[in-house]
């Protein structure tokens, strides 16, 4: 049990460390080197860090291009029934989508037909209008009429791979190291999305693509723990923020190659090969020295820390004399037991029950809206290349907004401003004219904007109103009820065909109705993160400043009374 609370200490110092950090701590032997690392003028170059982040993040550039790729892959072209390939001398046909009919009258060549004719099925296939696109998985394997539910079912089947693939990479990268499970991820998006280009028939077209959800997935949840390990506190909601406009990048290339490759297997070929760099150079990455630290491998985290070290230009430390000073100190002298906590205890109390449902209705809308205004940009009007490449821009100065706002006004504000803005220009696109498509794009932007912001911001705020002891599942089962919402989205841009707004009705009442609830949460800015749920319960009637200080939520209470940071520093990955 002490091995794991030395762990959790050990990484704090390791942070502080090698970001400039640390301030005073009671054992000099330790600790004098430390600071002496710190003081160096290039202590806070973070070079290392650096490099491992921005190497992580082009990978996210893949990731957003299979979630979103089948915003054209599976496009439905106009088409109508082919007529019979043996057609007789004097047989009429009246050709329709989804049927065609054969006249008994051949003497009657009007347009208008009143006379009796038989309906035959569209047994020879389909004739497609190949102007906006030659090829695509619809018309691949005629996904239309009787067999339209198959091409609804492309998008849905791959976010449920996303939902598994977000628990079963998650597991493996605990019990086999983060290093392994990226490359193996890396290299299976690689071969799955080829894999899809040469599929033979439908059913292996979607065997591919759910088994890429799923290393897609386990990438973006891996990555996220591996860049989280290595950044520093001050560092780390920044950088966890705009993990996501790289994300955004993946969209503006399906964007870019949808209008340049108008065939759909070479157009995911394509974009197939944009992991090519990443599984080159992945090989080099370490292994956290959190996660060996964790599994009891020192001299390797040892050698990882000096690579760090020497990167960094500061002076190194020797884990073996901090494995022995939290031994010898409070931690050691006084482990306290680790409680395992189950769903039902986010339903602690009525406020905490309260407050768990409107973070899950947050997580479920923004999820919703994020996908419904990326994959209903084929219904805007004008050019649905660039509707589709604008609403992946306007994303990452979202993200910048978040980032800064956030610290100004509070989670709270910004949340609720975010969601009530995506409301409002849900309506506003309801009442635009079609033939006014641009104000319609423009409108959409903003909403993407705002929905994109309150996607952002959830994660960190779903951190800082729970306590510690529940503070990851609280933002695991939010995750869990956004992937939810990411498989409805696609069903709910299929449902444009019976009325156009009904993506834009669903995603503006939800998005009102959750700003309004937001308003009943606490706000955190400012605040102690809670470690107990008599701390989480009593977050409404706290009324600190905003300039007052955070305390890290590390199980080590000796760590906990000589470490402060600011709001900004807690991240997902405390």
């Amino acid at each position: 049990m002490c091995q794991v609370h030395c762990t959790e200490s050990l990484h704090t110092v390791l942070h502080l460390m090698f970001t400039g950090t640390l301030q005073r701590r009671s054992s000099k032997n330790v600790y004098m080197r430390t600071l002496h690392a710190v003081s160096h003028p290039h202590s806070n170059s973070m070079r290392f860090q650096r490099v491992l982040y921005f190497i992580c993040a082009f990978q996210n550039i893949s990731c957003g291009i299979h979630y979103l790729a089948s915003v054209f892959m599976g496009v439905t072209p106009r088409h109508v029934c082919r007529p019979p390939g043996n057609l007789q001398n004097g047989e009429i046909w009246e050709l329709s989508r989804c049927s065609r009919n054969k006249r008994e009258n051949t003497s009657s060549l009007d347009y208008e037909y009143t006379g009796s004719k038989k309906e035959f099925p569209c047994v020879d296939g389909y004739i497609y209008n190949q102007n906006t696109w030659k090829s695509t998985a619809v018309t691949q394997w005629n996904l239309v009429c009787d067999r339209k539910w198959l091409a609804m079912l492309i998008q849905p089947l791959f976010m449920f791979g996303v939902l598994l693939g977000s628990v079963t990479f998650g597991y493996f990268s605990d019990r086999l190291g983060r290093r392994v499970v990226l490359w193996a991820t890396s290299s299976g998006m690689f071969l799955f999305g080829i894999a899809a280009a040469f599929a033979v028939d439908y059913y292996t077209f979607m065997a591919a693509r759910f088994f890429l959800a799923m290393v897609a997935s386990g990438y973006l949840v891996v990555g996220f723990v591996y860049v989280m390990e290595f950044i520093g506190m001050k560092s780390r909601t920044w950088a966890s923020v705009h993990l996501h406009s790289f994300f955004a990048v993946g969209t503006l290339l399906v964007a870019l190659t949808g209008y340049l490759v108008r065939t759909w297997w070479l157009y995911q070929m394509i974009l197939s090969t944009v992991t090519v760099p990443f599984i080159l150079c992945c090989w080099v990455l370490p292994e956290t020295p959190f996660w060996l630290l964790s599994e009891g491998r020192y001299e390797e985290a040892q050698k990882i820390v000096d690579i760090m070290a020497k990167w960094n230009r500061t002076s190194s430390c020797k884990l073996s004399e901090l494995l022995s000073l939290d031994l010898q100190g409070p931690v050691g002298n006084s482990p306290t037991e680790v409680q395992k906590h189950s769903l039902s205890h986010l339903f602690y109390n009525w406020n905490i029950a309260t407050r768990t449902l409107t973070v899950w209705l947050i997580w479920f809308t923004g999820s919703l809206g994020f996908y419904s205004f990326s994959l209903n940009s084929v219904n805007l009007g004008g050019n649905e290349y660039l509707n589709l490449f604008l609403l992946g821009v306007v994303e990452i100065p979202a993200y910048t907004f978040v980032c800064i706002a956030m610290d100004k006004v509070g989670r709270r504000t910004v949340l609720a401003y975010s969601l009530f803005c995506s409301a409002l220009t849900c309506g506003v696109v309801m009442v635009i004219p079609h033939k006014h498509y641009i104000l319609g794009v423009v409108a959409a932007m903003v909403g993407k904007f705002a929905i994109g912001a309150a996607f952002g911001l959830i994660y960190l705020y779903t951190a800082e109103l729970y306590p510690t002891i529940v503070r990851s599942l609280a933002v695991g089962s939010g995750s869990m009820v956004c992937r939810l919402a990411s498989i409805l989205a696609p069903f709910s841009v299929d449902l444009s065909s019976v009325w156009i707004f009904i993506p834009q009705l669903f995603v503006g009442t939800l998005a009102f109705l959750s700003g309004v609830l937001t308003l009943k949460l606490p706000e955190t800015l400012g605040k102690q993160l809670a470690t107990t749920w008599e701390e989480a319960a009593k977050l409404e009637s706290e009324n600190e400043s905003n300039s007052s200080k955070l305390l890290p939520t590390t199980n080590n209470s000796g760590l906990e009374k000589t470490e402060a940071i600011t709001p900004r520093d807690s991240g997902l990955g405390e």
